[in-house]
């Protein structure tokens, strides 16, 4: 089909169908935005002047969906300023280290017995750490839970998240994207790509009064192109060092996030960011052919287990040491096993740097299976705490009554048991 605006536009029928579904579900846009792109694609029919195989729009898609990338970092960039982490306080710091030292320990563990190379297993603890920022917005809004005493605690294990990406992007990135394989050359790329986000943070935080000027510009027209060149220059040029252009875009945000003009930055970002994100999500699945994942399915099935497993211990841990209630802690865990956005950036990053292909449908399954799962969890934690107290006390109940029946055993001839 030559037709190139009829089959961008069936694309996006493709993905309002997605999000209306699951808007009246009550769920998650992206695992049904990456399902819509996986039906399609390649391997998809041509109905008529339909081409569902998007053989002439892939390569355009993907780009725009690269772009997404961008506005996604960009706009968390502008909502967790360098400030707000450093206001965010020791019990922030000791709940996230643990959180994100638990389950990036799971996923070391995992893609070494599962037999993965060190590049790939580094990745599969990528994966497994870090939640997305996306649907855990999503599950405390739609749930009422803003006031909620554990809201505090997840939103600053969030932004803890986000710090702990941006350094294990740019160390990761600068690992497989310059494929350095000796302890000196992953040292060399990890702190040049370390040494870069550190400089522009410092850089930043000391020219905010110079921003300030900078963007106080009275037409949204001219405010929107430069603060869009600045994001794109800025991220092609880390991508120049082996620094993911993610990585480039969340950084400006954080410096950004930092000026007077922030709340303006992030009106105007956010059609941009909702648009582009869904394409970045359809173009995901896309890529992905479903007659492949059968040999990573009990890959991301172990995966995810482990998963819950390691936010449900860590939620308990974090919350018991910060005064939460039980329930409080539970649906700390449950709301941040959430995994979407960054997990398929992280993945992405493999994909760029040639890693094993099992990666992308170990991705998609196991951010498909979480994406699902966590909302779920997280709306019915009062159920399954109650279940689960009720488990304990039966069992208490039969413990209790089998001693009863011991003691009563052992007094039926009128001798203690000596």
């Amino acid at each position: 089909m030559d037709n190139i605006v009829l089959e961008i536009g069936l694309a996006l029928a493709l993905m309002a169908f997605a999000v209306l579904t699951a808007n009246k579900l009550g769920l998650s846009n992206i695992p049904f935005l990456i399902i819509i792109g996986m039906i399609v694609g390649p391997h998809a029919p041509q109905f008529g002047v339909f081409d569902f195989r998007f053989i002439e729009t892939g390569s355009l898609i993907t780009y725009m969906g690269r772009i997404g990338v961008l506005f996604l970092l960009f706009y968390l960039g502008l909502e967790s300023n360098v400030s707000r982490l450093i206001k965010a306080g020791r019990s922030i710091l000791t709940g996230g280290s643990l959180y994100i030292g638990m389950n990036f320990s799971i996923g070391l563990g995992y893609g070494y017995l599962a037999g993965f190379p060190l590049r790939e297993t580094l990745i599969i603890a990528g994966l497994t750490t870090v939640s997305s920022s996306a649907i855990v917005a999503k599950i405390l809004f739609d749930y009422r839970r803003m006031a909620n005493a554990e809201t505090q605690m997840i939103l600053g294990i969030t932004m803890f998240e986000d710090v702990f990406l941006a350094v294990y992007l740019s160390l990761i990135s600068g690992i497989v994207l310059s494929g350095a394989s000796s302890f000196a050359g992953v040292a060399s790329s990890g702190g040049i790509a370390l040494g870069f986000i550190v400089g522009l943070i410092l850089l930043g935080r000391w020219l905010t009064p110079l921003l300030n000027r900078l963007f106080n510009i009275s037409s949204n027209e001219v405010f929107v192109i430069v603060v869009f060149a600045c994001l794109f220059l800025l991220a092609g040029l880390g991508e120049t060092i082996h620094v993911a252009e993610s990585i480039g875009a969340l950084l400006l945000g954080l410096i950004l996030g930092e000026t007077e003009h922030s709340e303006r930055m992030e009106k105007l970002v956010v059609p941009f960011r909702d648009f582009f994100g869904a394409i970045f999500f359809f173009s995901f699945g896309l890529s992905i052919d479903p007659f492949t994942l059968g040999g990573a399915v009990w890959l991301a099935v172990g995966a995810a287990l482990l998963s819950l497993i390691g936010v449900t211990i860590s939620g308990l841990i974090v919350g018991k040491r910060n005064g939460l209630s039980p329930v409080g802690s539970l649906n700390t865990g449950f709301t941040l096993l959430a995994r979407g956005e960054f997990s398929i950036i992280i993945v992405n990053l493999a994909l760029a740097g040639s890693l094993m292909p099992v990666l992308q449908p170990f991705a998609a399954l196991y951010v498909l299976i979480l994406a699902s799962v966590s909302p779920l969890l997280a709306k019915e934690t009062d159920r399954i705490y109650g279940f689960y107290t009720g488990l304990v006390k039966r069992f208490e109940s039969k413990v209790k009554d089998s001693g009863d029946e011991r003691v009563g055993d052992d007094g039926a001839d009128g001798e203690p048991e000596r």
